[in-house]
């Protein structure tokens, strides 16, 4: 029989053993490497200053100093201020069960008139000419994040107001007209429609100081979003609770006493509580403070 030759097959090929590189090693050797994004710090790092019991006394008096820098934006807003303090009578002519509710809305909501002259407050700290045409559009950096703030006091407010609304209809009916609504108010036999006011507006005149002491300046000057604004302020008067306390009764205080007579007060003292509330707000966040 002829001989057949064996033919060699061919060996299989065998899997490769050897590891790929790490990506970490492939990097160094081309030379690249990822961008790994930094994290950012939490709001709640912030450091905030522990405050003395006398910033509120000195706050007035940087206000009163700035408002004498810069009256012609001064008198601007707080002839604006003047106008609200009408309208405030004019509700309370036509429906004085809005009226405690509504002033207390102006004392609140301000801040957002003081937004110029919170500007103005930082042109001045910083060396420069406080402009009024400047001013008035400082508000433009921030609109997104002033807008959503003010949606979120505007429905608190609105809830307030139904609430006082709710709190006359069922202590009084009908409810009193201009003439006697003062006498009726404070009669000794409505002793417990005035504790439920007190309480309720006490409630909710705490929660929306709280968000808005600073939040405002703070949204204009670090432009950062609504919600870590409200939460640096609500962290600065849980921190400084009496002197926060102290500060929101003597906005009360200088605004009730700057409405007489015929709000006329409010054109300086307005102001002046504006480029206050600016201090208040550099004081407790310091420019160097970092997150």
């Amino acid at each position: 029989m002829p001989h057949t030759a064996a033919t060699s097959q061919p060996e299989p090929a065998q899997a490769s053993t050897k590891a790929a590189p790490p990506p970490e090693a492939s990097s160094l050797a081309t030379g690249y490497v990822p961008y790994v994004e930094p994290e950012r710090p939490s709001i709640f790092s912030l450091k905030l200053t522990q405050l003395d019991s006398g910033a509120p006394v000195r706050w007035v008096r940087q206000g009163w100093r700035d408002y004498l820098c810069c009256p012609k934006s001064g008198l601007f807003y707080g002839f604006m201020f003047f106008i609200m303090g009408q309208v405030l009578w004019a509700v309370f002519k036509t429906a004085p069960a809005y009226v405690l509710g509504l002033s207390a809305s102006f004392l609140l909501l301000g801040p957002f008139l003081c937004l110029g002259l919170y500007h103005a407050s930082r042109s001045i700290q910083q060396g420069q000419e406080a402009s009024l045409k400047a001013s008035m559009l400082a508000w433009r950096p921030t609109a997104g994040a002033m807008g959503i703030f003010a949606g979120v006091l505007l429905v608190l407010e609105l809830v307030w107001g139904r609430a006082s609304l709710v709190i006359f209809a069922v202590a009084f009916s009908p409810v009193p007209g201009i003439e006697d609504t003062m006498s009726q108010i404070f009669h000794p036999d409505n002793i417990g429609f005035v504790i439920s006011y007190v309480l309720v507006g006490g409630a909710f005149a705490t929660m929306i100081f709280g968000m808005s002491a600073i939040a405002i300046p703070m949204i204009m000057d670090r432009q950062i979003d609504a919600v870590s604004a409200a939460l640096t302020s609500l962290r600065a008067c849980i921190q400084n609770p009496g002197v926060m306390f102290l500060w929101g009764a003597t906005i009360t205080t200088l605004i009730g006493l700057s409405m007489l007579p015929y709000f006329l007060g409010l054109i300086v003292m307005g102001p002046i509580i504006g480029h206050a509330t600016w201090h208040a707000y550099r004081e407790v966040v310091p420019p160097e403070a970092t997150a």
